[in-house]
């Protein structure tokens, strides 16, 4: 069997190893594939794996050799999962690699908001406390979570486990999805509407898959409902945000801070308006990255296979 891995960088900068993979197959894997060399590197592959390179219905066209496409993530938009299907083609993701990493890493954000750690320690350092003639100051309000609210919008795994961690520091939840498990109600979190998350949240949380009905959710329309000085943080999907919006609403101070591992196209334009936006901390993409989340990518892509080759398939997004 020969396998082409179209962009492990991203999965493996250097820190995991190939080696399960490779003994699948004769294996071959590109750092990144500009779309241009898709088809020539694919070549007679049986097995490809993609992390961000699309996968198109013209690839599939010119590639007959491949039985199997394996996404190292658990999105699979740049597969064309129609073309793949009508070729008998199963295509299969990593659905529950990072729970915990994004999880603790929206914790991350919403910690820096309120205390701004990596500011205040870049400030010290660069001389600035050596020169005060008292012996603390703040730069930014501080802020205490103990007795707020958090809404979550998006309950699954990620928004139930970042729950946790908010009742554990004192909040109460507010959680929006269509699927309730009312098991999970206690007297520090219950179900809600967006509505009343607009209406009573002290941070706002999305953990929602991306969908046509709510590309675009948070607009000014929205902005306009939620509390005064609101924080939000994002580590789901850019597309979720009208970002002018949100920067508006940052620069006027209507929302006091927002934190976002993603935007609506990565990497962003540099007149992207939430770059330079007041309080607002942007980081690449990263929430996912742990190494222990992407060495349980790499095992789950190799079982995948492995079970593709024993003739039982598993993680199959066009069934």
């Amino acid at each position: 069997m020969k396998i082409v891995v179209l962009d492990g960088l991203t999965l493996n900068p250097g820190d995991l190893s190939w080696d399960a993979l490779e003994k699948l197959g004769e294996l071959a894997v590109y750092e990144r594939t500009p779309p241009e060399l898709v088809v020539e590197r694919i070549g007679d592959a049986d097995a490809v794996f993609t992390n961000k390179t699309v996968v198109s219905r013209e690839f599939f066209a010119q590639s007959p050799s491949v039985k199997f496409v394996g996404v190292l993530a658990t999105g699979y938009n740049v597969v064309d999962i129609a073309a793949a299907s009508e070729r008998g083609i199963p295509v299969c993701n990593v659905p529950t690699y990072g729970t915990m990493a994004v999880a603790q890493f929206a914790t991350a954000l919403l910690l820096e908001l309120c205390h701004r750690v990596g500011r205040h320690s870049d400030d010290a350092r660069s001389g600035s406390w050596a020169k005060r003639t008292d012996f603390c100051y703040w730069l930014n309000p501080l802020v205490e979570l103990d007795g707020k609210t958090l809404g979550i919008v998006g309950f699954g795994r990620i928004g139930q486990a970042f729950a946790r961690i908010a009742q554990a520091l004192g909040m109460s939840v507010l959680a929006c999805d269509d699927h309730q498990d009312k098991r999970l109600e206690s007297e520090s979190l219950r179900y809600a509407t967006l509505g009343e998350i607009y209406a009573q949240a002290d941070v706002i949380s999305l953990h929602c898959p991306l969908f046509d009905n709510n590309r675009g959710m948070i607009d000014a329309a929205a902005i306009a409902r939620m509390k005064p000085g609101v924080l939000l943080i994002n580590t789901s999907r850019g597309q979720l945000i009208v970002e002018q919006d949100l920067a508006d609403a940052l620069n006027t101070g209507r929302i006091a801070g927002a934190a976002l591992d993603v935007l609506s196209c990565e990497p962003p334009a540099a007149d992207n308006p939430l770059l330079g936006a007041s309080n607002c901390i942007v980081t690449p993409h990263i929430a996912w990255a742990t190494k222990e989340a992407r060495a349980r990518i790499m095992a789950t892509a190799v079982e995948n296979l492995a079970k593709f080759v024993g003739g039982c398939v598993q993680n199959v997004v066009n069934r």
